[in-house]
């Protein structure tokens, strides 16, 4: 029998939305001033410093969802522009449009529609941002964010997608799915040099929540 979700247990009431994400960096000034010009997500992106070892894939991808084709390639160019890489330029697949890049911190980004072509002028939209985390075991990551209160919105085998509230979305992805999907290597070792706002906890795979 399966034990009850830890707050049935005595435990305070669960967190189950990001409030902020925080990547560390050995130069957090630096990589604030990237982001706030790459692209202006305010608060919801914060930095701080740290020099914990990590080398290649992460673990994570940061992604920004748009209705546009137009924003995800101006949202590459404002990336580029602020001292970003290219990984994959902005091109079309069964799913819509995307690309990807990496920071100067080394976090990677995917710019993403599930258009094809733009149906309207371009606009100042503001993007919806998903956190993905790199899982080697989903069914086991999926069933400790149920039991810390996460609603599944959608599971399709190796990607899980929780129904979050607020501006920054939720889903684990098995790790060679999500490092092809940005077009990374998939191996890598060392620190996330991630903290994930909105609750207190490390999940199965390492990644704390704080």
């Amino acid at each position: 029998m399966r034990e009850a979700p830890l707050w049935d247990r005595g435990y305070r009431e669960p967190m189950t939305s990001i409030t902020h994400i925080t990547l560390e960096s050995p130069d957090p000034t630096a990589a604030a001033t990237f982001y706030e010009k790459a692209f202006g997500l305010g608060q919801l992106i914060t930095t701080s410093k740290s020099e914990e070892p990590t080398s290649g894939f992460r673990g994570f991808t940061l992604s920004l969802v748009t209705e546009q084709v137009a924003t995800v390639q101006a949202l590459l160019d404002a990336a580029v522009a602020a001292g970003g890489t290219v990984i994959k330029p902005v091109a079309k697949s069964m799913w819509g449009t995307g690309a990807s890049v990496q920071a100067p911190d080394g976090s990677v980004w995917t710019l993403a529609t599930s258009a094809k072509k733009d149906k309207e002028a371009a606009t100042a939209e503001v993007p919806k941002l998903v956190l993905l985390l790199a899982h080697e075991d989903v069914a086991v990551g999926k069933q400790f964010y149920v039991d810390h209160g996460f609603t599944v919105a959608k599971s399709f085998g190796k990607y899980i997608e929780f129904a979050m509230p607020g501006t920054i979305g939720l889903a684990l992805y098995s790790r060679k799915a999500l490092a092809k999907n940005a077009g990374v290597d998939p191996e890598g070792s060392g620190s996330h040099r991630l903290a994930i706002g909105g609750g207190s906890f490390t999940d199965p795979s390492g990644f704390v929540w704080a």
